[in-house]
């Protein structure tokens, strides 16, 4: 984040974190996202997370990875608490949708 770049990619990079500060540095990483403008690409395996930070979601196949939803999101960016976010009506009717479309590509 100290580079001052207009794209980061950034592969699981909560993944390895206790669940109170992973949800901390989504926060954090929505925030930035918001003030700076910066685009984002953040592989992850939690449709929570993707549905909190994503604008838009891919989601892949299996083996050969093809794309097989690529849906956005349409979810304030800013000025919404983020617990108040992850109870919106929108955000649990995406999460479902990205939910289904990772199970279906799993089997």
């Amino acid at each position: 984040m100290a580079v001052d770049t207009s794209l980061m990619l950034l592969d699981e990079p909560f993944a390895a974190l206790d669940a109170l500060t992973r949800e901390r540095l989504q926060e954090d990483l929505r925030q930035v996202s918001a003030q700076s403008g910066r685009t984002f690409i953040f592989v992850t395996h939690s449709v929570d997370e993707a549905v909190f930070l994503g604008g838009r979601i891919v989601v892949l196949s299996k083996r050969p990875g093809q794309i097989v939803l690529d849906q956005r999101v349409d979810l304030p960016r800013s000025g919404v608490d983020p617990d108040d976010l992850r109870n919106l009506p929108a955000f649990t009717a995406t999460r479902s949708v990205i939910a289904h479309a990772v199970r279906a590509a799993a089997a």
